[in-house]
């Protein structure tokens, strides 16, 4: 074996600090768009917060009535006001519900009472698709599952929603 060390040559050494430098400004010119791109997924989401609709609760009644409010969207850097609408009633137990008028099915908007021959019944007209009152999907029709139930809350006697859920399958 040879004592000598291995000597770096020129050749190797410009290799070597010309792949460091560029290696360097690419990750420099890499880190920009990177940020623009994990931004938005870092930031906070607002979908828990709550809205007043402006509802009363002593005006809420057991027959659904429609309600719509306004929230603040943010998507990425593009912030609008977004208008959200829910079926409200109180149910048998004097208990507040508030459904999604969008239908599982296809996202069409169902009506109370939208059809004549069916009453008392959300009506979805894109397919026919049947809610009863509570929101679970009517056998037969072509949803698949019930309307979503809004979250919400009461203070000062007035009526917060925040995000719509899912209930599952009926």
């Amino acid at each position: 074996m040879s004592d000598k060390k291995k000597q770096v040559t020129r050749r190797q050494f410009l290799n070597y600090t010309l792949t460091g430098v560029g290696g360097f400004m690419a990750a420099g010119m890499l880190i920009s768009p990177l940020r623009m791109a994990i931004d938005p997924v870092l930031q906070p989401s607002g979908d828990g917060d709550f809205a007043n609709v402006g509802l009363s609760v002593d005006d809420i009644t057991t027959e659904p009535q429609p309600v719509e409010w306004e929230v603040e969207q943010v998507d990425a850097w593009y912030k609008s006001d977004v208008t959200r609408k829910a079926f409200v009633f109180k149910n048998d137990q004097d208990e507040i519900v508030a459904l999604s008028p969008k239908c599982t099915h296809l996202g069409c908007m169902v009506s109370w009472e939208g059809s004549e021959s069916h009453p008392d019944q959300f009506y979805c007209p894109c397919h026919d698709g049947r809610f009863t009152k509570d929101g679970t999907n009517v056998e037969g029709t072509p949803p698949l599952e019930p309307l979503h139930v809004y979250e919400h809350k009461v203070e000062n006697g007035m009526l917060f929603l925040g995000k719509a859920y899912p209930r599952g399958e009926a």
